[in-house]
């Protein structure tokens, strides 16, 4: 793997960003737009997980990292509880609710594979210490 200078050059968060930007199209139609407690919680929850990538990953640490990353998993496990909700009160039919979990399932999985990765690395270079 060639060496990443910033959190944007990361898939998993660019994938994050574009989940983001549907689900904020999406909450801005009339039937849940009013529904201002459910709107906004969905927005902060997928923002949170590319926001988490993105200040882990400037932390610096391999350690920190990984907590942050963890973070973005719980938040992406919280948009999906939240897409079950907009799809179950009628906000989202049923096509546009299995192309976004599937979006976010694959998301939670990136980041769990990422996760190992760097742990991976991290007991790596505490063996050779």
């Amino acid at each position: 793997m060639s060496k990443i200078n910033s959190f944007e050059e990361l898939t998993v968060w660019q994938l994050s960003r574009e989940l983001a930007k549907e689900i904020y199209a999406i909450t801005q139609g009339e039937v849940f737009f009013k529904d201002y407690s459910l709107r906004d919680q969905i927005n902060r929850s997928c923002g949170s997980v590319m926001d988490n990538i993105a200040e882990g990953f400037e932390r610096g640490g391999n350690k920190e990292f990984c907590q942050f990353l963890y973070i973005a998993k719980g938040s992406s496990g919280e948009t999906r509880s939240q897409l079950y909700r907009a799809f179950d009160r009628g906000y989202i039919n049923s096509n546009e609710f299995e192309i976004l979990k599937e979006k976010v399932e694959n998301i939670s999985k990136q980041l769990s594979g990422f996760i190992h990765y760097i742990k991976k690395i991290r007991y790596k270079k505490e063996k050779n210490l």
